[in-house]
């Protein structure tokens, strides 16, 4: 067991090209303390999170507390974003999860805005870990068990090494993340691609997050959308005349209060520029009143299929 755990954290320093060694250093931290990133990231963010009482390693502590600060000094720019979060559609969030093929692409600027850490590098059947939401364990009231596992680092050696080095992680099959999302989808969580400079410029993980205790979406719908660390699905929720107006779609289910209920026309009405396209809405409507469409000017979703196909014919 110990060969091993050399072995993992030997093959996260190996990953990292000779100019970018410096990066493994708060991977590392980042991905052993994430409960501790979080509670620093909280902090930075104006929010309070929950005291666990508990005594943590000074070092460490120092090392997670100024990773978070430059995350913050670089998060205000599309330019400059080192971690930033692109939201998906179920099924675009299955196919990161079950890749029979290796994939090696860098994602055209409408998929992904963002100047910095823009590709997706995966190998077939590549390794996925899920472990608890570092949200909600700094959540006072989270709205679902601390315990319960729904975030998911993909691909090596970023999941082998969390598996191995945070005792919250562990490695699961394909079959087992897509019932991992499914639930999540079924909860009213929003599926976010997370792409990191630190994780060598790529997508390194999917989390579900919520409105109520996930970190991004909290601060997203704070700042009305000016600060760039998430950005849409590429698509937007539309609603159709059977609508009856019954308000399943409101508040209690839009992670991004997109969605407000017009008493005159009886029909509930999309904030174009709130809604993210995350999908949750579609499901939740009884009446198939909500279909998600494409909007041009919420750029293109990240398809993977698509990608590569475009890919291929460039």
């Amino acid at each position: 067991m110990h060969h091993e755990h050399h072995e993992l954290i030997k093959a996260l320093w190996d990953f990292y090209p000779p100019g970018d060694k410096n990066d493994f250093f708060p991977a590392y931290h980042y991905m052993k303390h994430m409960d501790r990133f979080m509670y620093y990231s909280l902090l930075q963010s104006g929010l309070t999170p929950k005291e666990s009482g508990e005594k943590h390693d000074e070092d460490a502590e120092q090392m997670v507390k100024y990773h978070v600060q430059r995350i913050a000094e670089t998060s205000l720019s599309l330019e400059t974003a080192i971690y930033y979060g692109k939201v998906l559609k179920l099924n675009d969030a299955i196919k990161l999860v079950t890749q029979k093929q290796d994939l090696k692409l860098s994602a055209p600027e409408r998929v992904i805005p963002f100047k910095v850490a823009r590709d997706v590098i995966l190998k077939a059947n590549d390794t996925v870990a899920v472990g608890t939401c570092p949200c909600r364990e700094n959540a006072d009231k989270p709205c679902i068990p601390p315990t319960q596992q729904v975030c998911m680092f993909v691909g090596d050696p970023f999941a082998s090494f969390i598996a191995e080095n945070n005792p919250k992680y562990h490695k699961i099959s394909q079959d087992e993340a897509v019932k991992v999302l499914e639930f999540a989808h079924q909860k009213g969580f929003v599926h976010t691609a997370y792409f990191k400079k630190e994780a060598g410029n790529r997508f390194v993980a999917i989390c579900n997050c919520c409105g109520c205790c996930c970190l991004g979406i909290r601060m997203w719908n704070l700042l009305g959308g000016t600060v760039p660390i998430m950005t849409s699905s590429g698509y937007v929720a539309d609603v159709s005349d059977d609508c009856n107006a019954c308000a399943a779609c409101g508040d209690k289910t839009c992670n991004f209060n997109a969605i407000t209920i017009d008493e005159n026309k009886q029909k509930a009405v999309i904030d174009l520029a709130k809604c993210m396209g995350c999908g949750v809405c579609v499901d939740v409507c009884d009446r198939k009143a909500i279909q998600l469409r494409r909007e041009p000017s919420k750029g293109d979703p990240l398809d993977v299929d698509v990608l590569k196909n475009l890919s291929v014919s460039a």
